[in-house]
């Protein structure tokens, strides 16, 4: 860099007419950079109060800043060093000040929403959107939805959760964590600062009743395997989409959006597989499923004259799938309603462990698509044991079909 003597640097008339390259000296520690390209900005040069390192802070272009006011802000720079204050850091914390300011106008329903907006891409289906949007306006939005995210503290988020806290221990779990995830996102946005109001551990884990103590998991009712006869007689003895679709998902041992989403194009009829996508996989990984004898009976008997779009299982209206819950509504009308359609993944489980000894844990886990959470076993996994997984489907069929 060429370095220029102040002497002739006094005028706005002088600084038009520098032109050479590098850093020309205007004041103390002021100094008029001229890039390659020619264009001129006002620079602050200094040590470090913190660091003692040398680091320059930019002051504005030529073109904007006169040499007077470039000459008042390196004066005020110069009186930051002198109580111990470095000018950049300086402006980065009012800078930061300045934005959480200005965020105190944007409320915690807003901040909610374009968090979840932001966070959309990474969710599996929309159903998982809009319970998240559903808890907030139940639980959060009624006490501070529409109070500055700034405002938000630990008694608020307390008075969202608290009356919940026992009797709906899993909503109120799941409500806490969203109000804990709106306030990072607007933490990473530089809105608040501090620390999360609605973190649990070190924080509301002493303020709440551990609720591990107080409640026990309630898991999806299953039926025994052994009066999978009995209910396999009753579910025959009726007519419907839904009819048809339970029998498939207890043959597959499916869960119950992969039956109801399952269209024609998955079905591949010549070699009885069905091939369930990725995004309506819960472990996000497309799945291979073996037909078995009396599951092609069931995709034979619907109407054959169908296009590859339509669900196997239609609904209401052609275009679209049984409602989540109508396998669970037909299961009340069949007097099994103490029972759910999921638990019968569990049935099938239970029948594996006892009666089908010939098939390793491997490929019943794998008939049941369970994520493996060793990831030692995990890597050592080769294929998914297709034909094998047949076989296995074949003596689920042949053990629960309907015996005369």
């Amino acid at each position: 860099m060429l370095w220029v003597s102040m002497a002739n640097l006094n005028s706005a008339r002088s600084l038009q007419a520098v032109t050479a390259v590098g850093y020309h000296r205007c004041g103390p520690g002021l100094y008029l950079q001229v890039a390659s390209g020619g264009t001129k900005s006002w620079l602050f040069r200094y040590k470090s109060p913190v660091t003692a390192k040398q680091r320059e802070m930019g002051l504005g272009a030529l073109s904007l800043v006169s040499l007077a006011e470039a000459r008042d802000r390196a004066l005020e720079c110069r009186k930051q060093l002198l109580v111990g204050l470095d000018p950049i850091d300086e402006r980065v914390r009012r800078k930061r000040k300045q934005v959480l300011q200005q965020a105190r106008t944007i409320t915690f329903r807003e901040a909610a929403e374009q968090c979840i907006a932001s966070k959309k891409p990474e969710w599996k289906n929309i159903k998982h959107g809009n319970q998240w949007t559903n808890t907030l306006i139940t639980y959060a939005f009624p006490v501070f939805g529409d109070l500055s995210i700034s405002q938000l503290d630990t008694d608020l988020v307390l008075k969202a959760i608290e009356p919940i806290w026992l009797s709906k221990a899993e909503t109120a779990s799941r409500v806490r964590q969203r109000i804990e995830t709106v306030w990072d996102w607007a933490q990473a946005r530089q809105y608040v600062e501090g620390e999360n109001p609605a973190r649990l551990r070190g924080h509301l884990d002493k303020l709440l009743a551990k609720t591990a103590k107080v409640k026990r998991i309630k898991h999806h009712a299953a039926l025994p395997y052994k009066q999978i006869n009995e209910f396999m007689t009753a579910l025959r003895g009726r007519r419907g989409s839904s009819v048809l679709a339970l029998e498939f998902m207890i043959l597959t041992a499916g869960r119950t959006g992969e039956v109801i989403g399952a269209k024609w194009s998955e079905i591949d009829l010549g070699t009885k597989v069905w091939t369930v996508p990725a995004d309506r996989m819960k472990a996000g990984i497309a799945q291979r499923v073996p037909l078995c004898n009396r599951a092609m009976v069931i995709l034979n008997s619907i109407q054959s004259s169908h296009n590859l779009d339509e669900h196997v299982f239609p609904g209401w209206r052609a275009e679209t799938g049984l409602s989540s819950g109508a396998m669970l509504v037909l299961m009340r009308k069949m007097a099994f309603g103490h029972y759910t359609p999921h638990g019968f993944r569990s049935t099938f489980r239970d029948w594996a462990a006892d009666e089908a000894h010939t098939f390793q844990n491997e490929t019943i886990e794998l008939a049941l698509a369970h994520t493996i959470k060793n990831q030692a076993e995990a890597a050592y996994r080769r294929g998914d044991q297709l034909e094998r997984r047949r076989e296995l489907m074949d003596a689920w069929n042949n053990y629960i079909e309907v015996r005369e």
